[in-house]
């Protein structure tokens, strides 16, 4: 009889001459004796190897290798920076798992929910939804005039994609085939060219002078200046009132109808309110604020539309702080959707009551009066709700044009807020101080991980993903709660900080850096042939 594979005292099985006998594994016992000592060989041939080396070829190695994985953590970092991801992590887990097996182990996505769990999954997870900003720019006059002087775009192709479906909400209705000048406005509002699109808006004047929608967007997108923004939106307002009063005498007569009323309604809003920010831009204040007024008045319905925002701004112009608190009184309510306005204007107004006379060192001795503490709990409620601003305020981070719309509690909201409130807020002495003293309390008393809020429910994780999409490539997202760095950009960094250093001892000390290389190799050789009959046992007693 022949022993098993020449590895082992046992006789080999008459019937299966690779099988042991004596350990009842069989030959699964043999394969890990000859895996072991394959081991050793290999060893013992790299170290026979690394005897014949110069220190030169160790210099260069240890050089070369610290240079790659110093390259790939600079790539780590920045793609880290720009998407918030690893880049090795995300490439591991969309390619290899599944060549490996992963994603067969995964549980299946279900096809689609049922209502139950959809109205579960709502109440459960706050929605990222992506409002349109009340404060918005104008394209030609503003947003233009930006990319003319600095060569940037201010505004990104989603935010510009979510504006075109906005206007063909807001400015197109199914009646609009009956009239020519509305349907070549209804090809104008999906057209991506800006030239296409004014082209078509005087296509449209051709065939109706009446045509609001067309000034409309002669005045979003041709003018150059706010005040020939305004003489197309009066003539829109004029063409629009005039086809308003058309549409109520006969919106009883059918549903289609009553499609155009509203559509002609929303347009009527719309050149009102625009009229009157242009009223404010231009230094008409309290023109602007009646108009707003005005219009809140004759259309209560329609609160989503946020111009009590617009109102908010414009009585913080005038400094008028009584009628801001009857504003505030009004919206920050429990039952209604905050904003970033909501929250830090009522933040604002306790903040004035008590920055003048304000003092860190001072309260810190006698403690906090009732007054000062309303304006630290409501300073402290509005980082909650966005805690992206106070950068903006205190000038920690560049301001860059606000888009045409924000995700709330997000940072397009609080670059929104901050570059038309910062005026405000430098205009109260000291407020900009208190913030300063008292904002990052805040984060003593959110809950982290972020499981539950305290005064508002969980800030959102989808908040990044949104803001990348709506503020431009150039402006740095902020991002809440700060991400820990991933394990990759920790592991490449100490890859070549470690091999820069063997670089640098290889340089300095070459001969006792082979002497060290050819060491390491020689014990590591010695303590696997110490160890091998040790697992060996502990093998054979476990397969018996």
């Amino acid at each position: 009889m022949s022993s098993c594979l020449g590895l082992c005292q046992a006789t080999a099985c008459p019937a299966c001459p690779c099988l042991c006998p004596a350990c009842a594994g069989g030959s699964y016992f043999c394969f890990s004796v000859l895996l072991i000592k394959s081991l050793i060989l290999f060893l013992l041939t790299v170290t026979v190897f690394l005897s014949t080396l110069t220190p030169k070829f160790y210099f260069a190695l240890t050089v070369t290798s610290s240079f790659i994985s110093g390259l790939i953590f600079v790539f780590e970092w920045w793609h880290f920076r720009k998407y918030g991801t690893s880049f090795i992590e995300q490439v591991s887990v969309s390619h290899l798992r599944p060549l490996i097996g992963g994603a067969e182990n995964s549980p299946p996505a279900p096809a689609a929910f049922s209502v139950g769990e959809n109205e579960t999954s709502r109440q459960n997870m706050p929605e990222c939804k992506v409002w349109r900003n009340p404060l918005n720019l104008f394209r030609g006059a503003e947003y233009s005039r930006y990319m003319w002087v600095t060569g940037k775009e201010p505004l990104t192709y989603y935010d510009m994609n979510l504006s075109a479906q906005d206007h063909q909400t807001f400015f197109t209705c199914d009646t609009d085939a009956l009239r020519p000048s509305d349907t070549v406005m209804q090809k104008a509002w999906r057209e991506r060219n800006p030239q296409a699109r004014i082209k078509a808006a005087y296509q449209a004047l051709e065939l109706n002078n009446d045509c609001a929608t067309a000034y409309v967007l002669l005045a979003e997108e041709e003018a150059t200046t706010i005040v020939d923004a305004e003489k197309y939106f009066k003539q829109a307002l004029k063409a629009g009132e005039m086809i308003y009063r058309k549409s109520q005498n006969c919106h009883s007569q059918s549903p289609q109808h009553e499609a155009q009323l509203r559509r002609d309604t929303n347009v009527l809003v719309y050149v009102k309110r625009r009229l009157a920010m242009c009223a404010r831009k231009l230094g008409r204040i309290r023109e602007a604020v009646k108009m707003m007024r005005d219009l809140m008045k004759e259309f209560p319905l329609l609160s989503m539309l946020n111009i009590h925002e617009n109102l908010l701004e414009a009585l913080l112009e005038l400094q008028a702080y009584a009628d801001v608190q009857a504003v505030l009184a009004k919206y920050d309510d429990i039952s209604l959707p905050k904003s970033a306005a909501i929250c830090y204007t009522a933040a604002l107004l306790k903040a004035r009551a008590v920055s003048e006379r304000f003092s860190p060192e001072t309260a810190s001795k006698r403690g906090l009066s009732t007054a000062e503490i309303n304006a630290v709990e409501a300073i402290h409620r509005a980082v909650e709700f966005n805690p992206h601003v106070p950068k903006y305020l205190l000038e920690m981070k560049s301001l860059v044009l606000p888009p045409e719309h924000i995700l709330k509690r997000g940072d397009s909201e609080a670059v929104a807020y901050a570059f038309f409130h910062l005026q405000h807020w430098k205009r109260i002495e000291g407020a900009l101080n208190l913030l300063h003293c008292t904002w990052e309390g805040t984060f003593r008393m959110i809950p982290y991980p972020l499981e539950k809020g305290h005064l508002f429910y969980p800030y959102p994780s989808c908040t990044e993903t949104a803001d990348r999409e709506l503020l431009p490539t150039f402006h740095e997202v902020s991002v809440y709660p700060q991400k820990e760095l991933p394990f990759f950009i920790h592991f490449t960094a100490g890859l070549c900080s470690f091999s820069a250093m063997l670089a640098l001892l290889t340089h300095q000390f070459p001969e006792l850096m082979v002497i060290f290389a050819k060491a390491v190799s020689t014990v590591s050789i010695m303590g696997l042939a110490k160890v091998s009959p040790g697992f060996l046992g502990i093998l054979r007693s476990r397969m018996k």
